[in-house]
């Protein structure tokens, strides 16, 4: 099995290109070759098979067809540009978001005789308020920002691609990735992992939103096995609504933040430092808080119990298991 993993740089793209390294097959199927693509070079695992690595920008013409040319049985397509970048800069969200992702749905669509899994990376984004207690499958796209409606898009393309047999598509809205390890990028979401990942680590986090903000959340091991779990799901038990909401934990601001004194104490508490953005605030106004996740749940789909457990992956997956004093 072939697997072409596109965004394989980022976060999630590199702890699912280590995963698959380690189990060393995909469903029951042994993975003889990953090929891992981004803007920026990718730095792949050690493997019991061979790691490719491709760089280039798939919304630029004819790229994306390079990418495909060899024909990989399983295409997980998790390169985007974030939210808060999407918000700032629409020409390059529109560029990548969407003409890249139909730059790469089109390159696997004239190619005869090639149907292979592809998985798209979608968002709750595509959701906007006003809100339900708690959004059902059933609800309808109303996207309030630039990368949620980009993220829509490229959702229907994939459930018409998928409809014309052009490839079999399975299309994930991931909840908010949380606690995301590293630098802090453009995501407006990103002081969710801010106000734990900082603290964790002894560093001033800053709290741009109140603590009443509640919002959807899943770790990063939980998106590795959304994806996974995708990539070998059944399409016929998906049927023809290829599109689905990822299970997840809906948590307010002030429950992270006592999850975080319950695992690390107040002294973590008190690196948090509240300066509102209203910016951020408006953004984050719009988006969703908690979802009603019965598909993907029913298909198989699992996320964490408590945020507790996403502190306690983080701290077990990027801290060595030890916290700052």
């Amino acid at each position: 099995m072939h697997i072409l993993v596109i965004g394989g740089a980022g976060m999630v793209g590199r702890k699912l290109i280590e995963r698959l390294a380690r189990d060393g097959r995909l469903g029951g199927t042994p993975i003889t070759r990953i090929t891992a693509h981004d803007v920026v070079t990718p730095k792949p695992p050690e493997a019991p098979f061979p790691i490719d690595t491709r760089v280039s920008d798939i919304s630029v013409p004819g790229e994306a067809a390079a990418l495909v040319a060899d024909r990989p049985d399983v295409i997980l397509h998790l390169a985007a540009i974030v939210s808060g970048e999407a918000e700032a800069d629409f020409e390059k969200g529109y560029r990548i978001n969407l003409d890249g992702t139909r730059h790469l749905f089109d390159a696997v669509r004239v190619m005869e005789g090639y149907t292979p899994r592809l998985v798209f990376t979608s968002s709750i984004a595509v959701f906007g308020a006003p809100f339900p207690e708690a959004i059902p499958d059933e609800y309808f796209h109303t996207p309030l920002t630039s990368y949620g409606t980009q993220k829509a898009m490229g959702e229907l393309l994939l459930a018409d691609y998928t409809r014309r047999g052009f490839f079999d598509g399975i299309g994930i809205r991931l909840p908010t990735i949380c606690v995301r390890p590293g630098l802090p990028n453009k995501a407006a979401s990103g002081f969710f992992s801010g106000i734990i990942r900082e603290p964790l680590a002894g560093q001033e986090a800053i709290l741009p939103v109140s603590e009443d903000v509640m919002h959807w959340h899943a770790s990063p091991r939980s998106a590795v096995g959304f994806l996974i779990h995708a990539a070998t799901l059944d399409g016929a038990s998906v049927g023809t609504r290829r599109n689905l909401t990822m299970p997840g934990l809906a948590v307010t601001v002030g429950e992270q933040i006592e999850a975080l004194r319950k695992v690390a104490g107040d002294k973590a508490v008190a690196r948090i430092k509240k300066v509102p953005d209203p910016v951020i605030e408006t953004i984050v106004s719009g988006w969703p808080r908690k979802f009603d996740a019965a598909r993907a749940t029913a298909l198989g789909f699992k996320a964490e119990g408590s945020f507790e457990e996403i502190i306690r992956i983080h701290i077990e997956d990027e801290l060595g298991g030890k916290i700052a004093d």
